[in-house]
């Protein structure tokens, strides 16, 4: 008989009821009673797990009663209705299988550990309740972006991880070399394998910009990568982003389609993830299905970045780094501006060119850029974005304004030669939005290997 998912049963309950089925997976706990024992048993289909009831006379009773937490079982029995208890069915179970024992050694023993102690064991935190709704969450809401992009006409662009230019300019890349780089002879860029200096990509936007400007929408979803040495909690080394692109988009088409995709996410995971949403309003953010139900049902504010920081400066005293025109936002000012002056999502637009990216269109004011970053209560910026630079000139202006190597942009400067037209696009960290939608407060505890300074052990 083949193995029935956990899952499948909560789905079909009728279907199921005194059916025989065959259930395998991890034990969560074991209540020895005496004349019979409860197994807590958990296959990762479903948030929830199975009861399996055994009673003392079955072959092998006095061995399963013994099990510790996170062995693995294989258990063969009827699938009984119990709608007037906690869980709607349990298994009377006949046999059971025991696969692999573990023993006093296994670290997730105990409930209430750490989230410091359980990065440490990043290769079994899936099978505790939290992470199981985690990561079960980060997978519903990544099929929800690709679904909500094919459904808008997006193409999904699958592009490359390897890079010879740096897209934001700030030079925190990771090399990636074919010399041998223990030898201590000086590494040439000539003699690499791509015969120039390559880097493991922090953004697809550039390619993506190539391929919008042919086929109309698109989009990326991988991973990225910055070698910045930071050590916040929204940071990490490799990071998943999801990048669209929009021909003869401008930047209020870009808010409009960022407002679109996090709405739909939401609502899709309010049906998708029902019980590791109230999981999490429960045991990690109180309050949180009210704060997604307020960004789905409210329009997100719109507000000027010269009229941001003329609101921070008169709540100052407020914060750390004051907010004066020309600065950089930080953390304390994005989540002042989502959570007390809007309390909703706000996108914030019009910034400075000093602090902007080269590709963002410059303003009439020449002063600031057509760029907008959304900031959610809680978490701050979650998405960046801009109307990108669509004029030849103006755009060689800023790369040579800020010392870049023209010859690094040669093709990403003759798109603006060829059929040039205005377009848009944006980035979204997903592992900011995981972090937003569960209530996590660490990117580390988002990742299923967190890729952060002085951390890649596994």
């Amino acid at each position: 008989m083949k193995k029935t998912d956990i899952r499948k049963i909560y789905l079909s309950l009728d279907e199921f009821s005194d059916k025989e089925v065959v259930l395998a997976g991890w034990v969560r706990s074991v209540r020895d009673l005496k004349n019979f024992c409860f197994i807590d048993l958990n296959d990762g289909t479903s948030f929830k797990g199975a009861q399996i009831v055994f009673n003392s006379d079955k072959d092998g009773y006095s061995e399963v009663a013994k099990l510790n937490a996170g062995s693995s079982i294989i258990c063969t029995g009827k699938i009984v209705l119990t709608p007037n208890s906690k869980q709607p069915f349990e298994m009377q179970c006949n046999s059971i299988q025991i696969e692999c024992k573990t023993d006093e050694t296994y670290p997730l023993q105990k409930k209430g550990h750490s989230f410091e102690f359980l990065r440490e064991q990043a290769y079994l935190r899936p099978r505790s309740n939290l992470f199981n709704a985690v990561f079960r969450v980060r997978s519903e809401a990544s099929f929800a972006l690709h679904q909500f992009f094919n459904n808008e006409g997006f193409v999904y662009l699958q592009a490359p991880i390897l890079t010879s230019s740096d897209c934001e300019g700030a030079g925190e890349l990771f090399k990636v070399s074919t010399q041998d780089i223990y030898s201590g002879k000086k590494l040439n860029p000539e003699d690499e394998l791509f015969g120039k200096s390559v880097f493991l990509s922090p953004s697809c936007q550039l390619e993506g910009e190539a391929f919008a400007l042919g086929l109309g929408n698109i989009y990326t979803f991988g991973p990225s990568f910055r070698a910045e040495n930071s050590n916040t909690v929204k940071h990490a080394n490799e990071f998943w982003h999801i990048e669209p692109e929009m021909a003869f988009a401008e930047l209020f088409d870009d808010m409009d389609v960022m407002e679109r995709m996090i709405k739909y996410v939401i609502n899709y995971l309010f049906e998708k993830c029902e019980n590791e949403l109230k999981f999490f309003d429960s045991f990690v953010e109180k309050g949180l299905i009210d704060k997604l139900k307020n960004v789905t049902n409210n329009d997100f504010a719109r507000v000027t970045y010269t009229e941001a920081i003329e609101t921070l400066k008169k709540n100052n005293d407020k914060f750390e780094f004051k907010a004066e025109w020309g600065c950089d936002l930080q953390s304390e000012h994005e989540k002042y501006l989502a959570q007390v002056v809007y309390g909703k999502p706000v996108f914030v637009y019009n910034y400075p060119k000093e602090i902007k990216a080269f590709y963002m269109r410059l303003n009439e004011d020449n002063k600031t850029v057509k760029a907008t970053d959304l900031l959610v209560p809680g978490i701050g910026e979650l998405c960046g974005a801009s109307e990108r630079e669509e004029r030849y000139d103006v755009l060689l202006n800023r790369i040579h304004e800020l010392g870049l190597n023209e010859e690094d942009y040669w093709w990403y400067l003759n798109l603006r030669k060829f059929g040039s037209v205005k377009h848009s696009g944006f980035g979204m960290g997903f592992d900011r939005f995981i972090m937003y939608v569960t209530g996590m407060t660490n990117i580390r505890d988002v990742l299923p290997f967190p890729r952060t300074p002085k951390n890649c052990s596994f």
